[in-house]
């Protein structure tokens, strides 16, 4: 498996923040390309009616649409810091905006513009290897989580001893952080998540990290 199996592409849409013609040209490649690793991934979800579900780097908008799709009664929120993959995600789903059941907007993992326990779910995919500081923008995210939430962190590699030199190539290439097992772990205790729970999938180098954040019982009224 390549790590960037459109390389050209990539090297003009600039994957960290896309720009320009080439930027939305990568961005509807990449809602095709990481199809199968995004259900993979909403499968792990266990859905509640009306849940408040939020898109970290929602990209080119295919995740959101995914969403709602599985659950049309939830409201989804997307929020990406290139406003080419904001205006992309409002084209792809602008249906579904019309309906009132979706927002996208501009912003950072960094500063997230939303309330305290705002949402009941958080997921975001391929966007982490290029989100400042981890910790803190894990924090950040476990911030704007409502308590019994979970929060989703998808990507399709994570270091590992087999990875190819032309997958540690690219890594290296375009600045990716890319965390193993033990370091998610290590980072999403810091972040001060309650549990953190690994999923990876056999015969692929995917991976997603629950990170949830368990209710306060003794805070609970009687």
């Amino acid at each position: 498996m390549s790590l960037i199996p459109n390389a050209k592409l990539t090297d003009a849409g600039n994957p960290s923040k896309p720009t320009g013609e080439a930027g939305a040209d990568m961005l509807r490649y990449m809602n095709e390309e990481h199809s199968d690793l995004t259900q993979w991934a909403l499968d792990l979800f266990a859905y509640n009616k009306n849940d408040r579900i939020l898109d970290i780097g929602c990209g080119g908008g295919a995740t959101l649409r995914c969403l709602y799709e599985r659950i049309p009664d939830s409201h989804l929120t997307g929020i990406d810091y290139s406003e080419v993959a904001v205006n992309l995600s409002k084209e792809l789903n602008a249906d579904i905006i019309a309906s009132g059941r979706m927002e996208i907007i501009s912003g950072s993992v960094a500063d997230l513009p939303f309330a305290d326990g705002s949402f009941d779910k958080i997921i975001t995919v391929e966007s982490f290897y290029f989100w400042p500081d981890p910790v803190e923008s894990l924090k950040e995210v476990r911030r704007v989580l409502s308590k019994g939430g979970v929060f989703l962190l998808v990507s399709e590699i994570y270091e590992r001893a087999d990875l190819t030199p032309h997958s540690r190539e690219n890594i290296a290439k375009y600045h990716m952080n890319v965390p193993g097992i033990e370091e998610f772990r290590e980072i999403f205790r810091l972040a001060g998540f309650s549990e953190t729970v690994i999923h990876t999938k056999d015969g692929e180098y995917w991976i997603a990290v629950e990170g949830q954040e368990h209710l306060c019982l003794r805070c609970l009224p009687y």
